[in-house]
């Protein structure tokens, strides 16, 4: 074979080599093309419907899988918050429900007394002491909205110091003394005659108690039982707030800190309430970097945990 006709051979090789490469260029383009085309044609179709589907992509190229993956946790994510949206919506609608009749309940009465002082025009001593029990009951109400939107929202400051927690916790008590005695509880207080020191704020912890404590009264009142009891491990001090009434049954067991769920769900149906409470209480514990767990036996006993940063002495130096 002559020098020109190896060369010419050489050449055509190269050529057909070339084809087949361009060729096989063409058809791995096209194939991913119309893959792509596939995946943009379904995630259109996804979130033109509202669906819940997830692209589906059968392919050995690892870029195509990782794309699809990495849409089908977008589409997650947008289902979460869509969820959380909806929640909150159906939320926001019960709480505006709640207030309002809370709000129009004693304003009826104030506005009862009001006409029969009108009518008869005089007054009376318990006539007036009403009015102002019930206007003040609207200013808590609106105080407590508000406070929770604050919280919520992140535009509450609460200045952290070294708090005597023991203290607080007799003060919270005896604030409730005349009310328990009243109503013939029976009060079992367990607290440590030695101060223990948590790294809190003083009125973001008696806000706690005194919103717990309510509602042991008002829930849980069938079983005449409040309990305090004040406990420590090595890095927390925890607050049990606990009563022996109708309790909450498990399936409530992680409703009850949501916004505007209304106690009388799960415990009292005859009592009303605005669901505000406790919601407030378990923002203020994570606020001061503690928690609030709920232990509920129903018509045994019910523990509400207060978890608070115990105040270490070189903790305390450092953020003081």
């Amino acid at each position: 074979m002559s020098e020109p006709t190896i060369i010419f051979f050489l050449l055509m090789c190269i050529v057909v080599l070339l084809v087949i490469v361009l060729y096989q260029q063409f058809v791995f383009r096209t194939g991913i093309q119309k893959k792509i085309q596939k995946i943009s044609g379904k995630l259109k179709e996804i979130t033109d419907t509202n669906s819940s589907e997830r692209v589906m992509i059968f392919t050995e190229n690892k870029e195509l899988m990782e794309l699809a993956a990495q849409i089908n946790r977008l589409l997650e994510n947008h289902l979460k918050v869509k969820a959380d949206y909806c929640r909150s919506e159906i939320a926001s609608k019960k709480m505006l429900s709640n207030i309002s009749h809370d709000i129009k309940t004693p304003m009826t009465v104030i506005l009862g007394y009001l006409e029969i002082m009108r009518i008869n025009g005089t007054s009376t001593d318990e006539m007036l002491g009403k009015i102002e029990q019930k206007a003040e009951n609207v200013m808590e109400l609106i105080n407590q909205f508000f406070t929770l939107a604050k919280l919520e929202s992140g535009d509450m400051d609460i200045e952290l110091s070294r708090i005597d927690v023991c203290e607080v916790c007799r003060e919270s008590t005896l604030d409730f003394y005349e009310i328990l005695t009243s109503k013939n509880f029976q009060v079992d207080i367990d607290i440590p005659e030695t101060s223990v020191y948590v790294h809190g704020n003083k009125e973001a912890i008696q806000r706690i108690l005194f919103n717990l404590i309510s509602n042991v009264i008002r829930y849980g009142a069938d079983g005449k039982y409040l309990g305090i009891n004040l406990r420590t491990d090595k890095n927390a001090v925890f607050i049990d707030v606990i009563d022996k009434g109708k309790g909450i049954d498990k399936n409530f067991a992680t409703s009850v800190f949501d916004r505007l769920f209304t106690m009388e769900d799960s415990r009292n149906r005859n009592i009303q309430g605005n669901g505000l409470g406790l919601t407030i209480s378990k923002n203020l514990a994570l606020q001061l970097g503690g928690d609030i767990i709920l232990d509920s036996t129903p018509n045994v006993k019910t523990v509400f945990s207060v978890k608070l940063k115990k105040c270490l002495t070189k903790y305390c130096e450092r953020n003081l």
